[in-house]
């Protein structure tokens, strides 16, 4: 397989670094957070900023849109967590178990739970229509940095600062198995969307693909000079990409784990520094990234078997 990827748009407003991207209120808009205390909603028609939906007074770490309560959930450095409505256009509950950064917010509808993991070393479950905490799970004497949902086997990973990636059950909350996923720091988890394999990134800028059925390791790839920050897999699920603090984000085959392409400053025009946080968007197959240059670029990526 051969992939050929072009820069369509570069996007430009926020004045510091960008950690948070999440989908939109429609499929060609996406949401963006990050240091300015900003978060804004962008048009991937008119590569415009739609307008600057809330400001907070903490850098953002973390965003979440849930569209079946048109919330906004917004993660802060100083451990808070805001529930913003984007009907009424206010925050209505703040949530503020976490002591410091909040990393990653995520919502299971199959649950009605939502999650989030702080620098604090700390897990955290609330209910969904309430926002009652239901239970703070000690993980880490370092960062919780990820989790994400497997519902094929109703479990969920999560990546720990220590290098430790936890499984849990989805429906208990029992952690059902702990094994060391990195080196250094284990910085993203990612299931496969079959279920069948768990992707992680670590500090150490591997690249680990786990088999889910018993979390052994299949493969383990040398896949950035820097910390890898997030995955992301293309909509059919062909493809997935990584980002990494060493300014490039990667194309891979998700069947053969091959590297298709290499997307970096010199050949691509594409980010200056650390790229943080992917999207891979349904809508003309938009592949976008983050990055510590205070910009979002939208990538176009074709795939072409005679390339």
């Amino acid at each position: 397989m051969k992939i050929e990827v072009n820069k369509v748009a570069q996007l430009t407003g926020h004045n510091a670094p960008i950690y948070a991207l999440d989908k939109g209120t429609a499929e060609h808009l996406i949401f963006s957070g990050g240091v300015d205390k900003v978060i804004a909603q962008w048009d991937l028609e008119t590569f415009q900023s739609e307008k600057f939906v809330a400001r907070f007074l903490a850098p953002l770490y973390s965003i979440c849109h849930i569209h079946q309560k048109q919330w906004l959930l917004a993660g802060t450095s100083n451990g808070m967590d805001h529930i913003f409505d984007l009907e009424k256009n206010e925050d209505i509950a703040i949530l503020n178990n976490h002591t410091s950064q909040v990393f990653n917010i995520s919502y299971s509808i199959e649950t009605n739970c939502i999650y989030t993991s702080g620098g604090d070393g700390y897990l955290a479950i609330y209910a969904l229509d309430t926002l009652v905490l239901i239970k703070m799970i000690k993980l880490s004497d370092e960062k919780v940095r990820h989790l994400d949902f497997n519902y094929a086997t109703s479990e969920i990973a999560v990546a720990t600062g220590e290098g430790n990636i936890s499984i849990f059950d989805l429906k208990t909350f029992l952690e059902k198995k702990i094994f060391v996923g990195h080196q250094l720091s284990s910085n993203v988890v990612r299931f496969s969307p079959d279920g069948k394999l768990l992707l992680t990134g670590g500090r150490d800028g591997h690249l680990n693909i786990w088999q889910v059925e018993s979390y052994e390791l299949i493969k383990s790839i040398p896949a950035h000079d820097w910390a890898v920050y997030d995955i992301a897999y293309s909509p059919d699920a062909t493809l997935f990409a990584t980002a990494s603090r060493d300014k490039t984000l990667k194309i891979w085959d998700s069947k053969t784990f091959q590297l298709l392409n290499v997307v970096d400053r010199e050949n691509n025009d594409g980010h200056q520094f650390s790229v943080n946080k992917l999207i891979w968007s349904a809508y003309n197959n938009y592949l976008i990234s983050a990055s510590d240059d205070k910009t979002i670029i939208v990538w176009e990526v074709n795939q072409n078997e005679s390339l």
